[in-house]
């Protein structure tokens, strides 16, 4: 009887907590509530649920609670199967976490740390709601076997490039399709044309052939997400993920060798800041590679 109670009350809970979930996706909420405290505090909740007798059991089923209800994201057309993925070596441990936590709380002290859990929210909203997204930078480079001035031109604009082969591509990610500019020099607009739609970059800087500057006025979704319905548009895929501005630098290494740099500066609108950095520097890193071995094999093929 007391098993089917807990079962019970934890089933009420864990709606409650999905709900508060949901609220916090619609409304754009992606900070350390939903995948900070939520995790704990559910990981805690399925602990508790199946009366751990042992640590091991405990870490499991505070696993297996945040496994669950991150598939309900993917169930309810909440969220992609991409994102997803990204969030659990996130949210999993911290599952277990909870579930360690609960077990190893003492029974007289079980209410004081439910109270403190059931305070934290009030935090750490405060936090998602105010905190302003620090700007980051990527830089990737790549040798060229030509001239700065030969390289410049395939900067400036480059032709299709191929399909790509890369998996994280395939399963969704954006990549550069081809660019095109409008003008020379600074106030010239270049457009480098994405798999999920254009990105606008006003020239400021123009010092032919070392270094084009530009800022980036509009930005396409970051990714094509994968879910069981026929269209998935969580509020992250805009807004989110925003490059603020960018550069080619060019510096010659003697004759007929360039090299040449593409860097990013960005923000998102994700907590814990330093977590998603991790993935979106990494795609980041791979768009530039993607531009910079193209501009190579144009640039070495007119040799």
């Amino acid at each position: 009887m007391i098993r089917h109670w807990r079962w019970l009350v934890g089933l009420l809970l864990a709606g409650f907590l999905l709900g508060g979930g949901v609220l916090l996706l619609r409304s754009g909420i992606y900070g350390l509530t939903l995948f900070i405290l939520m995790p704990v505090i559910l990981g805690g909740l399925g602990a508790w649920c199946v009366r751990a007798q042992t640590t091991n059991v405990a870490v499991v089923a505070g696993g297996c609670a945040v496994l669950l209800a991150s598939l309900g994201w993917l169930a309810l057309g909440q969220e992609g199967a991409l994102c997803i993925a990204m969030s659990l070596p996130l949210s999993l441990p911290l599952g277990c976490l909870g579930g360690f936590l609960i077990y190893h709380f003492q029974p007289g002290r079980l209410q004081a740390g439910a109270t403190m859990l059931l305070l934290l929210p009030a935090g750490t909203f405060g936090w998602d709601v105010n905190a302003r997204p620090p700007v980051f930078e990527v830089r990737s480079s790549i040798e060229i076997s030509a001239s700065p001035e030969r390289v410049w031109k395939n900067v400036v604009t480059f032709s299709e490039l191929p399909e790509p082969r890369e998996w994280y591509f395939q399963i969704g990610l954006a990549y550069p399709k081809r660019a095109r500019i409008e003008g020379s020099g600074p106030g010239a607009v270049r457009y480098c044309e994405f798999s999920t739609g254009p990105v606008v970059e006003p020239i400021e800087v123009w010092d032919e052939p070392s270094l084009l500057r530009f800022r980036v006025t509009d930005n396409p979704a970051p990714m094509h997400e994968w879910s069981p319905y026929a269209q998935v548009l969580p509020k992250h895929l805009h807004g989110y993920l925003v490059s603020k501005q960018g550069q080619f630098r060019l510096t010659s290494l003697g004759p007929n060798r360039t090299l040449l740099e593409g860097t990013t500066w960005y923000q998102h609108g994700l907590w814990p800041a330093e977590y998603w950095r991790l993935w979106s520097d990494a795609i980041i890193h791979r768009i530039h590679l993607r531009v910079l071995s193209h501009i190579k094999a144009l640039s070495e093929a007119e040799n």
